[in-house]
């Protein structure tokens, strides 16, 4: 997972053709850290990190290449918990990344996107703000303590691929 020269379209030639920015995966907050190298994040090296399931799950599905990022940024926080909380004291905060998150659509081009919400608070936030607008799924996170398998098996019925 901590390999990120697949991202170079120099040695992944087709890279470009797998991306697939009309689905977007999207979690909380980043929770260990600034991500120093770009692409880093959902890519975590350590052997205790969860994110290879995202990528057992998806692969070869039609979520494959989807553009994946955060709904909050800048909030360094491992308990999810603690950004509600913070959301909730702080209005303003949410408002401003949820504009962030609105450039980062326009950026990538899409007008009606498929959002992926990992887990209950992702989700709560998303169906919050674009309820209206995108439809917005949610799906189990990735660092829930199950198997790659079932997780594989719990995302394919949710998002009801083969």
């Amino acid at each position: 997972m901590g390999d990120l020269s697949i991202f170079d379209v120099n040695k992944n030639l087709s890279l470009l053709q797998q991306l697939n920015p009309n689905i977007i995966l999207v979690g909380l907050n980043i929770s260990r850290g600034v991500i120093k190298v770009p692409f880093a994040n959902f890519h975590d090296a350590r052997p205790q990190a969860m994110d290879f399931k995202i990528r057992y799950a998806l692969r070869g599905s039609p979520f494959w290449g989807a553009y994946m990022t955060d709904i909050i940024k800048e909030f360094d926080q491992k308990e999810s918990g603690k950004v509600m909380s913070y959301l909730r004291t702080d209005k303003q905060f949410e408002e401003k990344n949820i504009q962030i998150f609105r450039e980062e659509m326009k950026d990538l081009g899409v007008d009606n996107p498929t959002i992926v919400a990992f887990g209950v608070n992702a989700y709560t936030i998303l169906n919050r703000n674009f309820k209206n607008e995108y439809k917005v799924s949610k799906i189990l996170h990735y660092s829930h303590h199950i198997s790659k398998e079932k997780y594989k098996e719990e995302v394919k019925l949710i998002l009801q691929f083969k």
